[in-house]
C-alpha cells in the first residue's frame, strides 16, 4: 500500500494562524481541509509537502446562511451538509442533488466544498457546479480578504487564482432570478465516481418562455473545467424545445482540450458531453 513521505502536522487555531503557518513554511506547506483531495495524491507521492496545515478545526468555517440577497457557504461545509440543507435545495437544486453524485457517503461526510474547488480537479463535480452558478470565491491571505469570480478562479488543471498563502474562506451565490432552474448530469466512472463527462446547467426563462440566460459548464471530459460558450450562445433568445436543446448540446465539446485514457477516447468523450449537456439543459429548463 502506498504511503506518503514524512511530514510535520500543524493544527491552525484560526484563519490568521493558518496564513501565518503558510507564510512560515512557504512552498513546503499544504492546507488540509477534509483531506479527500490532498491525501490520495500524497499517498501516491504526487504531492510531497513537508508540512500540513490543518484548518479543519477552525470555528465558523462550516456554515450555510442567507443574507442580503446572497447565500454564503463556509469553506469547511461538507457535501453531506449541502445535501441536507433546505436552503440549498430551495434555491440551488443542482448543488443540492449534485452532492449526492460525489463519491460515497464516507467521502461526502468529510469532503468539503472549499477543499474541492481549491484542488481544481477537472474531473471533480463541485468546480463545474460552482462555475455554472457564477459564484464568488472569498479568499484571505497576508494582504487581507478579496473576492474572485468563479470564471477567474479556475485557471487550469489543479490550478486556481489563489496566490501564495491564501485560503478559501467562503463561497457566495446571488439568489437566482425568477424562472431559473439548474441541474447537473454526469457519466461517472464506476470505480472512482469521478466524471468521465459531466454538465452543469443553469437556465433562466422570460415571460414568453424564451431563454434569457444560460450558464453551461462541462466537467470531466477535458483538461480543465470549462464553460461551453457555443452552447450558451445557441440557447439564448430561443424557446427551449427538444430540437433546440439537442442542437445546442451537440456543440458541448467545441473548443475543449479533450482527454483520452482507458475510460474513453476523445471522440467518446465528445459524444458523451453532448448527451449529458442535453439532459442537464432539459432538466434545468423544466425547473425554470
Amino acid at each position: 500500500m502506498s504511503v506518503p513521505v514524512a511530514f510535520d502536522y500543524h493544527v491552525a487555531k484560526s484563519v490568521d494562524d493558518a496564513i501565518a503557518l503558510l507564510q512560515e513554511y512557504g512552498d513546503d506547506a499544504k492546507v488540509l481541509a477534509g483531506g479527500h483531495s490532498l491525501l490520495p495524491t500524497m499517498k501516491l507521492r504526487l504531492a510531497q509537502p513537508a508540512h500540513l496545515v490543518d484548518i479543519g478545526r477552525i470555528h465558523g468555517l462550516a456554515h450555510i446562511h442567507e443574507s442580503h440577497g446572497t447565500i454564503e457557504i463556509g469553506t469547511l461545509t461538507t457535501y453531506t451538509m449541502l445535501g441536507k440543507s433546505a436552503l440549498i435545495g430551495r434555491y440551488f437544486p443542482m448543488l443540492h442533488e449534485g452532492t449526492e453524485l460525489i463519491g460515497d457517503q464516507q467521502v461526502r461526510n468529510r469532503g468539503t466544498i472549499g477543499g474541492s474547488i481549491a484542488h481544481s480537479d477537472p474531473a471533480a463535480d463541485m468546480p463545474g457546479m460552482i462555475l455554472a452558478l457564477k459564484a464568488n470565491i472569498v479568499v484571505k491571505g497576508p494582504h487581507g480578504e478579496r473576492s474572485i469570480t468563479a470564471d477567474d478562479f479556475f485557471v487550469g488543471t489543479f490550478e486556481t487564482a489563489l496566490t501564495a498563502n491564501e485560503i478559501v474562506t467562503a463561497i457566495r451565490f446571488h439568489l437566482p432570478h425568477a424562472h431559473t432552474g439548474s441541474a447537473y448530469e454526469k457519466l461517472a466512472n464506476r470505480a472512482s465516481h469521478y466524471a468521465v463527462a459531466g454538465c452543469a446547467a443553469v437556465i433562466s426563462l422570460g415571460a414568453d418562455g424564451t431563454c434569457t440566460a444560460a450558464s453551461i459548464v462541462i466537467t470531466g471530459a477535458a483538461s480543465t473545467t470549462a464553460r461551453a460558450h457555443t452552447v450558451e450562445a445557441a440557447l439564448l433568445g430561443k424557446k427551449l424545445d427538444e430540437a433546440t436543446i439537442t442542437d445546442a448540446a451537440s456543440h458541448a465539446a467545441d473548443g475543449l482540450d479533450l482527454v483520452a485514457d482507458l475510460h474513453g477516447s476523445k471522440a467518446y468523450r465528445a459524444q458523451m458531453c453532448a448527451v449529458v449537456a442535453r439532459r442537464a439543459i432539459a432538466r434545468a429548463a423544466a425547473r425554470a
